[in-house]
């Protein structure tokens, strides 16, 4: 068999509440202006006509709990909390319904942005990739079961930064719903176990700087938290 020229790391994995196997992570997509009043704080309008997907590599994965340095090339790193979904079935161009069932459980994750960079992207009309896609900028938490969490409904997401309530909202206020965003993903992607769907985040984002705390949750599933440290 051929060998690798150089070493290479397994995929990630994310704790399951209540199990002792682990699930795997492979990709990480992710959706914007899902919450209206988000994206009239970043001065646009949602669209009911086309969920507005973009994706971040699972090397940006970390796991919760942990110091994650603040990155280079930024003046301006956000923290946007999210509801995430993973799946426990294939999909490809599949209902809402079929969606629904593919569903295997959720965690909580922070979507952390280069908000300068962002926005010097959309000005130019360039792809904003790299103010996304950042080196430990998926911070994820624990999965707990779908069966286990129950229906999506109005719980509440929100986040803290140094114990300072941050971000507020009911998961009720996404424009677009689970279903309905796994549904148009899947007609774009050959979903699979192991792909995990950041499902936007609601108003209130914001900057960190090295040393702050944050500590993302959703009623009903274990919170996410990092600490930011200086690299230098």
């Amino acid at each position: 068999m051929p060998q690798n020229l150089f070493p290479s790391p397994p995929w990630p994995t994310l704790p399951v509440q209540g199990e002792r196997a682990r699930y795997p992570l492979h990709r990480i997509f992710c959706v914007g202006k899902n919450y209206a009043a988000h994206a009239a704080e970043m001065g646009g309008d949602v669209d009911r006509e086309q969920p507005i997907f973009f994706t971040k590599s699972a090397l940006a994965f970390l796991p919760s709990g942990l110091e994650s340095n603040y990155p280079p090339g930024t003046e301006s790193y956000h923290y946007e909390v999210e509801f995430c979904v993973v799946l426990g079935k294939p999909l490809f161009k599949a209902s809402p319904e079929e969606a629904a069932d593919a569903i295997y459980g959720y965690a909580v994750g922070l979507d952390m942005t280069r908000r300068d960079i962002q926005n010097r992207s959309k000005e130019l009309r360039l792809p904003w990739d790299m103010a996304k896609d950042v080196e430990e900028s998926a911070i994820i938490g624990p999965i707990t079961r779908k069966a286990d969490f129950g229906p999506v409904t109005d719980q509440r997401i929100r986040l803290r930064l140094d114990g300072e309530l941050r971000q507020d909202g009911p998961l009720s206020d996404m424009v677009w719903s689970v279903p309905e965003l796994l549904s148009r993903l899947s007609g774009l992607y050959h979903l699979a176990p192991g792909d995990l769907l950041m499902t936007g985040t609601p108003a209130g984002v914001g900057p960190v700087k090295p040393g702050d705390h944050l500590v993302g949750d959703v009623e009903g599933l274990a919170p996410v938290s990092v600490t930011f440290t200086d690299p230098d």
